[in-house]
């Protein structure tokens, strides 16, 4: 552990792995790797090289800084797409580092065809139809505003427009009726959009959930995200191990103070936990400047966030402050200052899909939300 009091050790080897699975359940389509958002926490660089390493062909990137910084980290293999941006964004320079940019508007066109001819090269472009999320992209019954005006740029080589996708709104519920509606709604968009001329080399919609439970919208390519992770996206149907997923984050912590004290101790502010015996009580140096949810908090009836000390299975004493939070260990209890404390991991320890059922949020919160400061260590 570096001297920073925590850590959240990354395998690479598990990327890997679950790049390779994902790639089994979509025999038919290649693989976009998701590595938006610091790669859900757990570092650009070098998981996008471990995914490309386990068999991505494409990286996906929220905004188009995320894919310059690939870029300039020298991750050129792949292609990369970057979908998220307002205006003034850099398009030239995603242009000219060779990333594809998606069109989700009308004024988008314009701005990604003066991009592409200040960069003297063509953009290559993904059309973005809101089949129902209700999100970004375009409504289907405007379709004509954007596909007639990439047509028409295409012609004159400024953009190729190669792609058409879109994102469900309910993917993680499998049988829900919006599921299928999407799926007609984007094949007619599809449908259109070749009929007005365009060549298509990729049409996408499955997230991690459709790629796991919806092998009729494989399509070309498909998008995981959450389950490059190693998380499940549909954690009612089954854990990471029932899709031969390997989780590849555990956030580990050290105590920084461990001491005695006796009944009724109030322990964190407002005291909204009272020690009800004479215990142990042991400091965690990690707190919601961290990421670590406030409502992570806990009391004598509800002990808050799962951690695991010593082969035990504990639960956060009190409330998580900016930097720190308490756990009481137990009558009697050894643990000592600078002993280890896992956060989240892999079962049977406490999972990041313990810590979201526990804050009443999704797996993908609690890691995303980790701060810059904790260091992030790779293995394997």
């Amino acid at each position: 552990m570096s001297d920073y009091p925590a850590r959240a050790v990354v395998d690479l080897a598990a990327i890997r792995g679950n790049v390779a699975a994902l790639a089994g359940y979509a025999s038919t389509a290649q693989v976009m790797a998701v590595v938006k958002a610091d790669a859900y926490g757990h570092g650009l660089v070098p998981v996008a090289r471990a995914a490309v390493e386990g068999g991505a062909t494409w990286l996906g990137t929220a905004q188009v800084s995320e894919a310059l910084a690939l870029r300039a980290a020298g991750v050129v293999g792949p292609r990369i797409l970057a979908w998220l941006y307002a205006p003034g964004a850099p398009l030239r320079e995603a242009i000219e580092a060779d990333v594809d940019l998606s069109v989700a508007a009308p004024w988008a066109v314009g701005a990604v065809v003066v991009a592409a001819r200040e960069a003297g090269r063509s953009a290559r472009v993904h059309l973005k139809v809101d089949t129902g999320l209700g999100r970004n992209g375009v409504m289907p019954d405007a379709l004509d505003e954007v596909v007639v005006p990439l047509l028409e740029a295409q012609a004159e080589g400024a953009v190729e427009l190669v792609g058409v996708w879109s994102h469900f709104a309910f993917a993680d519920e499998p049988d829900h009726p919006t599921v299928r509606a999407q799926e007609d709604v984007f094949d007619a968009a599809v449908r259109a959009v070749e009929a007005a001329g365009a060549h298509l080399e990729v049409r996408h919609i499955a997230n991690s959930a459709a790629t796991l439970t919806r092998p009729a919208v494989h399509y070309d390519l498909v998008r995981p995200g959450l389950a490059v992770y190693g998380l499940s996206p549909v954690p009612q149907l089954g854990g990471p191990e029932a899709f031969g997923l390997t989780p590849a984050m555990t956030l580990e912590a050290r105590l920084a103070t461990v001491k005695d004290v006796g009944a009724g101790q109030g322990v964190s502010y407002a005291h909204q936990y009272v020690t009800d015996r004479a215990t142990r009580l042991g400091v965690v140096p990690l707190g919601y400047a961290d990421g670590i949810p406030r409502h992570a908090s806990g009391t004598p009836g509800r002990l808050g966030g799962p951690v695991q000390v010593g082969g035990r299975r504990l639960g956060i004493a009190g409330r998580v402050c900016m930097d720190q939070f308490v756990l009481d260990l137990g009558p009697g209890a050894d643990e000592q200052a600078g002993d280890v404390v896992t956060l989240f991991g892999r079962a049977p320890g406490p999972t990041a899909q313990d810590w979201a059922d526990v804050t009443g949020t999704i797996s993908y919160e609690i890691t995303t939300r980790l701060g810059a400061r904790i260091p992030r260590e790779y293995v394997n």
